[in-house]
């Protein structure tokens, strides 16, 4: 707490975090929708992991995946992702439709995954080269792309060191830089302020709302339920359902669900809305067992 209060005061900040909007803002109207998923369904065998999933993403947008452990959550944002294909309904992530062309997609979208999974046997600057190439960037302008995150993450000064051995925040820096390597109109990022502190977590939300005035859409899991009040709208999965989705005002009024006008935070109008649902689906079961 000593150190955040240290900090410059909000306008007097001149780091990188504050001036991220990606140098070509993605095409596109701002506010037209931009992932479109109806009836989305994954099963594994006879298990369904994902059921009926429907909801849209806005461009520019911050939009949350929340749930439990074994939601779902994960599995939809994989399907978001085109790492993993979808049992039935409609998948459509900038404007391509991922059940039949999840290679065109991806070729529009950045991800960042929940552990560092990048080569930490090579250095800062032949990671970003390796993965600029195989997002098809080449010459002039990968030098020049490289040369911008590096600049906007402050990674330049460990350009030659492997990026294994690199401190943890550098890491999820190195890993950021490199999902935008290639500009990309949707971020997707899985719990990636997961072991990270307090003062790396604030320097990233700096980081993904310049991204998101920028014009990215960035779509995000995490398991910090304060961190969902950042996001312009949330939807809460529990077995593979949806049990809501709004912003983080309407979720917690929804938590509620009496009319009163008491304050809960999000952890709390998360546990509510779970366990309502959880209520409500075993008393669904006594029903069907006595009929």
């Amino acid at each position: 707490m000593t150190l955040l209060r240290a900090q410059p005061p909000a306008g007097e900040d001149a780091s990188p975090a504050a001036t991220l909007a990606a140098s070509r803002p993605p095409a596109g109207q701002p506010g037209e929708v931009v992932i479109e998923v109806k009836d989305l369904v994954r099963r594994f065998g006879d298990f369904v992991a994902v059921a009926s999933t429907s909801f849209s993403v806005r461009r520019g947008e911050i939009f949350g995946l929340l749930g439990p452990n074994g939601a779902g959550k994960t599995t939809t944002f994989r399907m978001l992702c085109g790492l993993l294909p979808a049992s039935g309904g409609q998948l459509r992530v900038a404007g391509v439709d991922l059940r039949h062309a999840r290679a065109q997609a991806r070729q529009r979208i950045g991800y960042v995954s929940q552990k560092f999974a990048l080569y930490g046997n090579l250095t800062v600057r032949e990671n970003l080269s390796f993965f600029g190439g195989a997002y098809g960037l080449r010459g002039a302008r990968l030098r020049e792309r490289m040369d911008t995150v590096l600049r906007q993450f402050d990674l330049a000064h460990a350009l030659d060191e492997p990026s294994g051995q690199l401190p943890g925040g550098y890491r999820q820096r190195l890993a950021m830089a490199t999902g935008l390597l290639h500009e990309p109109e949707i971020l997707f990022l899985d719990e990636p302020t997961s072991g990270a502190d307090p003062l790396a977590r604030r320097e990233f939300w700096r980081r993904i709302t310049a991204l998101s005035e920028g014009g990215t859409t960035v779509v995000i899991t995490t398991h910090f339920m304060e961190e969902a009040e950042y996001c312009d709208r949330i939807v809460i999965q529990d077995a593979g359902k949806v049990l809501a989705i709004g912003t983080p005002q309407e979720v917690r009024a929804q938590a509620l669900g009496d009319g009163k006008s008491r304050r809960i935070d999000m952890e709390q109008a998360f546990i509510a809305i779970v366990e309502k649902a959880r209520h409500r689906s075993q008393e669904k079961s006594k029903e069907e067992v006595a009929a």
